[in-house]
């Protein structure tokens, strides 16, 4: 109890601080002010270090990137460098960063602030392992004048400018992170972007307020306007039960996650809004470890695929929100292979056909199959976000019917569920990864890559998706990315169940929400209140 205390007295006083005249450079009482719902609670908000989805919701606001991608044709634009080239080998990207630029610390944007930040990220004490993956070859910079920056990379690398447009690269004042340091930053923190930082409260709110100095946005944030949201107050709203309520009695006027049956429910609510938003990278999906039985096996891998029924998952669990996935990238990511459509529909003669031809039949009448005397039994590790468990516990139904003894694994928590990964006693594993460049997936499926759980190994996808990286023509990117779909289903490495959607419910007294290209990113610049 003592150390809660202190830890609240704490925040306290950090919130306190930074919602001082002094601190928040603001003199004028925020207009309009809003509440927007967050759905968990991640480990931290430093976009440098933390990984989630949940904080670049508020801090996209906060911070400005190098360069923004267009959420209508993702195409790239001018964030804070007003130009770009590339050198012919790819090796180096030269950045014209715009002038005139200041953070909400007073202190200037220049191009020794960018050198700052990418020596922040790239210091391995800091930790920032997603910020890091972003960046991909790059090796260092050379600061070429005030406002010219050149990174180098150490072999081509396509993905970068996707990187850079993200908010975990967004380019935080030095001045800021000279004075807080790693372990306190989260709570002072400084950007460019068209809101500011006023403080957080771990586990209750999260603030931020309008920058009336702000003039450099990309070309999709609109004028100001007289009723444009000038304050938000990001609360969490952990318990998925609680989240249609708050809407309903106007405790939240924005929440994402809603519940699919919530969401159907508030439909007949007049004062809101249903607004899914499709979030491109990998769809929910199971992966398969090909280095323990059964799952080893291409035939029974493939068994799997064919005793699932999603269509029927997508009605009972996601309410039709969801489109059903194919493969390991979700239709609103570039570079999808729409061919894979219909790939394993569900057939259980076919799951039975081909347990049988491996071996696996039920000789003893227990309604599983059995193999060398015993029965088959499969695991599947299954964290407790995303309506996953119930996802699961119709697979466990559905295989049932054809002779599959599936054991659920339940984990509360994403450390656990790399605990258990790394122990290796699993044949399925839950997961997903969001973003809208494909280059996620040398993560996934490459014979090193990071989250290589399902352990499979072939030269063919590594030699595909590291062409993909180095690639710099789209069409050429795009074939490399299909040939690695194609031979990603070919080897049954996943189960993908659906294509992830936000289901958010918006109060209709907000106007002009939408969402940036990466889905999950609100565009709070552009937000007004009433009708006026």
């Amino acid at each position: 109890m003592h150390s809660r205390l202190m830890v609240g007295v704490l925040a306290f006083v950090l919130l306190t601080a930074a919602c001082s005249p002094a601190a928040s450079l603001q003199s004028n009482e925020p207009r309009n002010s809003i509440t927007y719902g967050l759905t968990l609670q991640p480990t931290g908000f430093d976009p440098h270090i933390h990984a989630s989805s949940e904080l670049g919701i508020p801090l996209r606001q906060v911070y400005d990137t190098l360069v923004y991608r267009s959420p209508e044709t993702q195409a790239f634009e001018a964030g804070l460098a007003a130009s770009w080239t590339t050198s012919e080998d790819g090796l180096s990207y030269t950045f014209t960063l715009r002038q005139n630029v200041l953070f909400h610390d007073g202190t200037p944007f220049n191009a020794q602030a960018v050198g700052v930040n990418l020596d922040r990220i790239t210091n391995p004490d800091t930790g920032s392992q997603k910020a890091v993956f972003l960046l991909g070859t790059y090796t260092g910079y050379e600061i070429v004048d005030d406002y010219t920056i050149r990174l180098l990379l150490s072999e081509p690398y396509s993905p970068l400018l996707d990187g850079l447009s993200q908010v975990y690269l967004g380019i935080a004042s030095p001045a800021a992170l000279q004075e807080y340091g790693n372990d306190v930053y989260q709570f002072h923190q400084v950007g460019t972007g068209p809101f500011r930082f006023v403080g957080y409260v771990p586990g209750n709110r999260l603030v931020i307020r309008r920058s009336t100095d702000y003039a450099w946005g990309p070309s999709f944030y609109q004028p100001v306007q007289a009723n444009s949201v000038d304050e938000v107050i990001f609360r969490f709203f952990d318990d998925v039960g609680t989240r249609a309520i708050a809407l309903e009695n106007g405790d939240a006027q924005v929440m994402g996650e809603l519940l699919p049956t919530d969401a159907r429910a508030l439909a007949a609510n007049s004062d809101v809004r249903i607004a899914p938003a499709n979030i491109p990278g990998q769809p929910l999906q199971f992966l398969m470890n090909t280095n323990r039985f059964p799952t080893d096996e291409l035939g029974v891998r493939q068994a799997l695929l064919f005793a699932t029924n999603r269509e029927a998952i997508i009605d009972a669990v996601f309410q039709r929100f969801s489109p059903v996935a194919w493969g390991p990238v979700s239709r609103s990511t570039q570079f999808y292979f729409g061919d894979l459509a219909g790939a394993y529909s569900y057939d259980p003669e076919q799951a039975r056909a081909l347990l049988a031809q491996v071996g696996f039949t039920d000789t003893d009448g227990s309604g599983y199959v059995d193999f060398g005397g015993l029965d088959v039994e499969v695991t599947m590790i299954i964290p407790p976000w995303g309506l996953i468990p119930e996802v699961a516990q119709l697979i466990q139904d559905q295989w049932r019917a054809v002779g599959i003894r599936l054991n659920l694994d339940q984990v509360p928590s994403r450390g656990l569920l790399t605990e258990h990964v790394q122990a290796g006693e699993y044949n399925l594993v839950a997961w997903y990864e969001f973003g809208v460049d494909p280059s996620f997936l040398n993560r996934y499926f490459t014979s090193r890559g990071a989250n290589n759980w399902t352990g499979f190994a072939d030269s063919s996808v590594d030699g595909l998706l590291a062409d993909a990286t180095r690639q710099k023509d789209p069409a050429l990117r795009g074939n490399l990315y299909s040939q690695a779909q194609r031979l990603i289903m070919e080897q049954a490495l996943i189960l993908p169940i659906r294509d992830y959607v936000n289901i958010n419910g918006v109060s209709t007294s907000l106007q002009g929400l939408t969402f940036d290209a990466y889905g999950w990113f609100p565009l709070l610049n552009n937000v007004t209140v009433g009708s006026g």
